[in-house]
């Protein structure tokens, strides 16, 4: 946690994401020296251990966990911005302990059960499971790219089609580890998440999804416009992709001087 001066002004802002862990929130965070800003590493990712490293972590554990960390902070509520599996955490949050929470902006929550193409969505993430049980990380994480990357409808032969982990740097040797943060222990629980779209519509915290400008028809995007849909809402351009608010981190550049102006804008309405 890093505490700005004055403290009290504004509601401490945390930055949320699953499975990426506080590391990834270190640009975004240095953009708001003015705000008490909250990271934390989520069950089981970097500094969160947990007993059974391969076991799953659905979103109403992840809540839990939140609960506690505000708990901790003194109470709330907070500002939250949560991205990717995050935001489908931080919608379980508001779901279920909407008092926690003033503003919400959830950037592109995978939540793959709600695009048009849920069928096929849910079906290539359950694929993709498979593949990381039967195969290990490198193959998997390549058909997860491979996912992640399509522009428009998830194709019902998406099983079929090949991904060679050479093409993304990854390792095709299964290293017998099946405890990985995305592929073991997030994935399935994250996208195929049930959300209480009648409790967030009458919440008394303010949600507002976020998607990218250069994420167009991704499915993280796609699915953030539905989750918009369903809570009667419209989305708010953020600039650059996914990853918009990092500076380098995990070898991914964005926007963060662009993203976070338009965070700050968004938290100020």
């Amino acid at each position: 946690m890093r505490t700005a001066e004055p403290a009290g002004v504004e509601p401490i802002l945390m930055l949320i994401g699953t499975p990426m862990d506080a590391s990834g929130f270190v640009s975004l965070a240095d953009r708001f020296p003015d705000r008490t800003v909250v990271t934390y590493d989520p069950r089981g990712i970097a500094r969160s251990s947990k007993a059974d490293p391969a076991s799953a972590s659905n979103p109403d554990v992840h809540v839990d966990d939140l609960r506690q960390v505000i708990d901790a902070l003194g109470g709330g509520p907070v500002d939250v911005f949560a991205s990717s599996g995050g935001a489908v955490n931080a919608l379980a949050l508001v779901a279920k302990h909407p008092d926690l929470v003033r503003t919400l902006v959830a950037h592109e929550p995978p939540a793959v059960r709600y695009v048009p193409d849920s069928a096929q969505a849910l079906a290539a993430t359950a694929h993709i499971q498979d593949v990381y049980r039967s195969a290990g990380f490198g193959t998997a994480m390549a058909k997860f790219i491979a996912l992640i990357s399509l522009k428009g409808e998830i194709p019902a032969e998406f099983p079929a089609l090949p991904a060679d982990p050479a093409m993304f740097g990854l390792p095709a040797e299964d290293d017998g580890t099946r405890d990985d943060a995305l592929l073991g222990q997030n994935l399935i629980p994250t996208t195929h998440y049930t959300h209480d779209f009648d409790a967030l519509r009458t919440a008394a915290t303010r949600i507002v999804i976020a998607v990218g400008v250069e994420s167009e028809g991704e499915l993280p995007y796609r699915a953030g416009i539905a989750v918009a849909e369903q809570l009667g809402s419209k989305p708010v351009e953020f600039p650059s992709h996914h990853g918009g608010f990092l500076n380098g981190e995990f070898g991914q550049q964005g926007d963060p001087d662009g993203f976070a102006a338009v965070l700050r804008e968004v938290l100020a309405r």
